[in-house]
């Protein structure tokens, strides 16, 4: 079973938010609600290197993915990195994440990147075995490094 990729704009920002406020939540993140809020705002409005993708019908979306992109030379060009895939806990087990991974892969390779990169958690083999289905590989000797800007 697959659900409908559609790009999300500003006017899906009352169906967006109480995702990811569901997504931070499961995951136990402390971002506030204006934290959030901005920050898909910002998806939202527009801009060149990153976009916010609805997963299921645009009017009662059931999940989002969020990407931006780069550039690799490693991998001979420009890149991209799934910051977040997020589905509803009560349709997750019905095998659309993994078909909705491939068909957002899908749609970035039409545009031109030579990898997409994504991040899980070291102890979350549940979600390691699910971006396995998908495709994607642990890289050994590597580790996520981060520095919050402010």
């Amino acid at each position: 079973m697959t659900a409908v990729l559609t790009l999300a704009s500003i006017g899906d920002l009352d169906k967006v938010a109480p995702l990811v406020a569901a997504f931070h939540a499961e995951e136990a993140l402390t971002t506030s609600e204006p934290q959030r809020i901005a920050a898909v705002t910002h998806l939202l409005e527009g801009t060149p290197l990153d976009a916010l993708y609805l997963i299921g019908p645009r009017v009662t979306p059931i999940g989002y993915v969020v990407v931006s992109h780069g550039f690799s030379i490693e991998f001979g060009g420009p890149d991209a990195f799934i910051d977040k895939i997020y589905i509803c806990t009560p349709v997750r087990v019905k095998g659309i994440s993994v078909k909705n991974l491939l068909q957002i892969c899908k749609i970035l390779k039409a545009g031109g990147p030579k990898a997409v990169h994504l991040k899980v958690d070291q102890t979350n083999t549940v979600a390691q075995r699910f971006y396995s289905r998908g495709g994607f590989d642990l890289r050994s000797n590597y580790n996520l490094m981060s520095k919050e800007l402010r």
